[in-house]
């Protein structure tokens, strides 16, 4: 499979980090300090975004993606991992860990995709709007994103707090998008699927939406039924579908009860 890049830093026992679909593993700085101090934090870029290239025709489904970021983490030398991922990236975990139960130790799902009774049969419009916007306003991000207007365009839909959002992790965001070749790619790869895997019950599992999760609202896209039955599932008030950047205090705090981590 393609090697994925990656950043590992602090010290503790592994934990992987997945970002979501346009994202990269730059989505991670709002929490990723606080981390360092438990765990030996991983985060991978997937194939076609961050500094991972997209090799065209491979598989790009969330099950693929999990393998995939598995080959990844076990090629740096760990077997044994506690999981946490974003979005696209919640639904790449859980398929992992219903994969490979034997790998991971805990998993934390931040506003997964997935969990929809009826799939998609086509790309999202709002989401291809996003993907345009950030590919031909890129150039001029890192000056326009000093100004309200251009951060709420950007921001509005994924975060209720998006005017306390640092500029770095506007235009962070804004540059992984548009440089995302395997947007689309992904995207296709979730096409009439939903995740509906067993994950054992030896497993923590901690699921995370936000109370003002506009991409993945609750009426259509966060049914419990399709979750592991043992899930713990929170809700998060003032939070958005990036749980870390709005609420990354309680974020932490949920990764760290979830992988019985004390310090």
């Amino acid at each position: 499979m393609n090697p994925l890049n990656y950043e590992i830093s602090g010290d503790g026992p592994a934990l992987v980090l997945v970002h979501g679909l346009g994202s990269a593993g730059t989505v991670w700085k709002p929490i990723r300090a606080l981390l360092n101090k438990s765990f030996t934090v991983v985060s991978v870029d997937l194939p076609g975004h961050g500094k991972t290239p997209y090799v065209k025709g491979q598989p790009m489904d969330p099950h693929s993606l999990g393998l995939n970021v598995l080959e990844q983490v076990n090629n740096l030398g760990f077997e044994e991992f506690h999981l946490v991922g974003n979005s696209l990236g919640g639904w790449i975990s859980l398929e992992l860990t219903s994969a490979a139960p034997q790998n991971v130790l805990s998993l934390t799902a931040l506003a997964p995709a997935g969990l929809w009774l009826n799939p998609y049969n086509q790309r999202y419009p709002g989401t291809a709007i996003l993907k345009f916007l950030a590919r031909y306003t890129s150039k001029f991000a890192p000056t326009a994103l000093h100004f309200e207007a251009a951060r709420r365009l950007g921001f509005f839909e994924v975060s209720p707090k998006w005017k306390q959002l640092s500029y770095e992790t506007c235009l962070d965001a804004t540059m992984a998008m548009a440089g995302a070749t395997g947007y689309y790619p992904a995207w296709d790869g979730m096409l009439m699927k939903r995740f509906d895997s067993f994950i054992p019950e030896s497993i923590p599992v901690t699921i995370i939406f936000g109370d003002t999760d506009r991409t993945l609202p609750p009426t259509t896209c966060q049914e419990r039924s399709l979750a592991p039955a043992h899930a713990k599932w929170i809700i998060f008030p003032e939070t958005g579908h990036a749980p870390m950047w709005d609420s990354p205090l309680d974020v932490v705090d949920e990764i760290k009860k979830n992988a019985a981590v004390d310090k």
